[in-house]
């Protein structure tokens, strides 16, 4: 009997152990079956996005992103009806808004929907979580019970028969969405989600791409078709975005693109629409898909790169200028463009450009609040009357902050994606089991490397107001990975720590530093980007000569603009001499701008003077900036008008002067392209 006992015992102690070792060995993420259907691609990914939450943003990040949840992203839904009754399944009033339902709040709903269910599992908001999930199960319910789109209550010759109006629009409507059903199944897990996106990516063909940015196009649902087949391995939705690859229609476009024959157009449906060939590279393996999308950003940057790391739209492509404007939807829609090439390529590169972006382009058109926003920005903001003429698309009061933006809803609501798509794309897997730190800033992710081992990375930084990155590496027991750090391009002198050994940084993996070693709890690693003042010279360029510019302002037809200018960049920051606000839609009296940069560029890192400070207790970007730069400058009269805001010819006099500049990115009026002396430019 007693032996009989003492075998059931060990018998129950061996299933407890067992039971023990099956909690602490978390079941694969969705990471891991991404990276085990991309198998069955042409081409595989080199880096595989975690779900949202994976990725905690800490310091001043999380004080950004807790500004936005308690400000415009986690109350847009109260304040138009747009968000507030769009998806439900019925028409209701708004601007744009058709009797059944479609149009554009569907666009400009999704978006928000998209950037909020993001933001909220991202922070663990309990709040916001229930409000977007609310929405979403809605659509997938709907979906399941009787549609055969996203747009349930509508029939999908809603979305692909020209003839029944709005067609393409809703259909452009329908990848949005799509690309919010997805973040939500990755960050909840609930099967009916994924039951929902199969259902509508098995029988949904992607529409003609269009040659021209001037319309928009439902091909763009290739972005959350591709991951629904690589959350299910689905081989009916993979041969839908294949089918798409061999039309005439596409394979023309291609050959255009390669060739370099694009026209200027909608810059947000630029954005979009040039990621599609590289998408659909990953299916076909022909390097032509992935070259027309890589040709058309050339293209598009070569006469339109703004210094902040956009190409300027107002709404159409407008040239290199001091006030020429970038929509706020555009900061969107570039940084998801270069997520996904980076994904796909794993270049150092495109991590560069989404930093440059973020960390300057995306606070510019948000009150340091996040309670209101304005629809665009611009290198140089003299004055409330400077810019003063608005582009003619959106029309009157899009420089103002309100809480919309516009009355044109879609930068308010776009503006809701660009934290989250930032901070989830922080760190990314790889498919040898390890993790890639693609972008920096204070952080801690929690990830599955080798053999499903939980791992969490602590990053303590205050990037990019500081240069030092510690990561404190806890995986849950010893196990061997790989880690990847990148290296930007403009960090010449970086050093890597192990524990306190200097690393030897060989060859890098396009851009990055590949340290595959065995990991034990509280291992750190100490990385070192030093950053040094830079200087860097430009023209202005004409307004492209298109029929959408005829009724602008004078400037827009003269085709001599060539005027010089100066940028002056610390790391990955862009600093601007700042104009005191009032608030965002009024500047002090009295501050002077009329400077001219009287720095060369190979002077610069020798005399520009950099001034460091404690981060503040909460982030806000503050005039009052961690790091501002001392530069030498010529004062000498310049009145900016309209029609002509940069002198012609560099500043051959003037009064030596030193000014401070700060982040573009703390400002509201400033001055960013500057003027230049004689003695300094170098063109």
């Amino acid at each position: 009997m007693k032996r009989i006992f003492r075998v059931q015992s060990l018998f129950i102690w061996m299933i407890l152990i067992l039971l023990i070792g099956c909690t602490r060995k978390p079941n694969p993420e969705i990471t891991d079956t991404m990276i085990s259907n991309s198998i069955g691609l042409k081409v595989a990914p080199v880096f595989f996005p975690l779900k949202p939450g994976a990725v905690s943003p800490k310091g001043w990040i999380k004080d950004w992103a807790w500004d936005a949840v308690n400000g415009i992203t986690g109350h847009l839904d109260e304040y138009s009806p747009t968000f507030g009754e769009a998806w439900k399944g019925y028409g209701f009033k708004a601007r744009g808004a058709t009797a059944n339902g479609g149009g554009w709040p569907l666009e400009q709903c999704s978006y928000w929907l998209d950037g909020a269910v993001r933001l909220s599992y991202i922070l663990g908001d309990s709040a916001l979580i229930k409000k977007v999930s609310a929405r979403l199960d809605t659509v997938v319910e709907g979906v399941l019970k009787r549609g055969d789109n996203f747009i349930y209550w509508l029939p999908k010759k809603m979305l692909i028969d020209s003839t029944q109006g709005w067609a393409e629009f809703n259909s452009w409507a329908h990848s949005h969405m799509g690309r919010a059903l997805v973040a939500y199944y990755q960050a909840s897990g609930k099967p009916k989600i994924l039951q929902a996106l199969t259902k509508v990516y098995q029988n949904y063909s992607l529409p003609k791409l269009m040659n021209h940015f001037t319309a928009v196009s439902g091909s763009v649902n290739i972005d959350p078709m591709m991951d629904t087949y690589l959350m299910t391995g689905d081989t009916i939705i993979r041969n839908n975005i294949r089918s798409f690859g061999n039309t005439g229609e596409y394979q023309s476009l291609a050959q255009n693109w390669n060739a370099g024959r694009l026209q200027p157009g909608h810059n947000v449906i630029y954005y979009e629409n040039i990621r599609v060939p590289a998408l659909l590279y990953l299916f076909t393996g022909k390097k032509e898909d992935l070259g027309a999308s890589l040709n058309a950003l050339n293209w598009g940057e070569k006469t339109n790169l703004l210094p902040v790391g956009v190409t300027s739209g107002e709404e159409f492509h407008a040239g290199i200028g001091a006030t020429r404007n970038i929509e706020t939807c555009d900061v969107s829609a570039a940084i998801n463009t270069f997520n996904r090439l980076l994904q796909i390529t794993g270049d150092q590169k495109y991590s560069d450009k989404i930093e440059k972006i973020f960390f300057n382009a995306a606070a510019v058109p948000v009150a340091r609040d996040f309670s209101t926003m304005c629809y665009y920005q611009s290198m140089n903001r003299y004055s409330s009357q400077l810019p003063g003429e608005e582009p003619g698309s959106p029309g009157k009061e899009c420089y103002k902050f309100t809480k919309l933006g516009h009355s044109v809803l879609c930068c308010v609501a776009n503006n809701c994606r660009i934290l989250p798509n930032y901070i989830m794309n922080m760190w990314m897997a790889t498919s040898d089991h390890g993790v890639a730190a693609t972008m920096y800033g204070p952080s801690v992710v929690t990830a599955l490397v080798a053999d499903h081992i939980t791992t969490k990375i602590v990053s303590s930084t205050n990037y990019p107001f500081d240069e030092t990155i510690k990561l404190t590496v806890n995986p849950y027991k010893s196990s061997t990975f790989p880690i990847y750090l990148r290296i930007p391009e403009w960090c010449t002198t970086p050093s890597i720590k192990v524990n306190g050994k200097i690393t030897v940084i060989e060859k890098l993996v396009s851009g990055f530093a590949r340290l595959n070693q065995t990991w034990n709890a509280g291992d750190i690693i100490d990385l070192s980007l030093p950053m040094i003042a830079r200087v860097v010279h430009g023209n202005e360029t004409p307004y492209p000569q298109i029929s959408y510019f005829d009724s602008y302002h004078k400037m827009a037809k003269d085709t001599s603009i060539r005027n010089p200018y100066a940028c002056v960049y610390y790391g990955p920051l862009l600093f601007s001499l700042p104009i005191p606000d009032l608030t965002p839609d009024q500047e002090a009296k009295g501050a002077k701008f009329n400077y001219a940069l009287d720095v060369s560029p190979q002077d610069a890192s020798k005399t520009i003077g950099v001034e460091r400070k404690k981060m503040p207790i909460h982030w806000e970007w503050s005039l009052d900036s961690p790091v501002k730069l001392t530069v030498n400058a010529r004062e000498f009269e310049w009145k900016p008008t309209e029609n002509k805001v940069l002198p012609d010819k560099p500043v051959e006099n003037g009064k030596p002067a030193k000014i401070q500049l700060v982040p573009y990115g703390a400002t509201k009026f400033r001055v960013s392209m500057f003027p230049v002396t004689a003695d300094s430019y170098h063109n």
